[in-house]
């Protein structure tokens, strides 16, 4: 009984222990963030034109602002969720792109030409910026506010 007893209160001891280390509760909390991002991506994966997109292949030293700028000009960076949306098959989280990805840029100006997507990317914006509040990174809070300015400005 005793032998049982132990083994019983070894186990749960390895399991907490286990469940409590920092590299399983950073899976954890990447799983949780990866999650939110997919659910606003499935919410939104009809909404943009694609017609005229450009591939990109992700080089050492990108990063997702650093390819909108090159793609959509320099002050529009922060428009980097179109590209995460339009790439949503490929990776979910922006900052977690790696050299050899290959991303689907779209043509900003042809989406924020049409009525119906410039009224959705509102809500898309927002929703992104949501998910924000959720990353443990120290630009999170930044990006958040940059995404709802990008928003309540369409």
């Amino acid at each position: 009984m005793k032998k049982i007893v132990l083994l019983a209160i070894s186990t749960i001891l390895l399991f907490v222990s286990c469940a409590s280390s920092p590299e399983k509760a950073a899976e954890a909390h990447q799983e949780e963030v990866n999650q939110a991002f997919e659910e606003v991506y499935g919410h939104f994966d009809k909404l943009l034109i694609l017609d005229g997109a450009k591939d990109y292949k992700v080089k050492k030293g990108d990063t997702l602002s650093k390819i909108a700028k090159d793609f959509y000009g320099d002050d529009n960076g922060y428009y980097f969720p179109l590209i995460m949306l339009a790439s949503s098959e490929t990776v979910l989280d922006p900052d977690l792109i790696e050299p050899g990805m290959v991303l689907t840029v779209p043509d900003l100006q042809k989406n924020l030409a049409d009525t119906s997507v410039h009224e959705s990317l509102k809500g898309f914006f927002t929703e992104i910026a949501d998910v924000y509040k959720g990353k443990d990174t120290a630009t999170a809070g930044t990006v958040r506010e940059e995404l709802l300015k990008i928003a309540r400005a369409l």
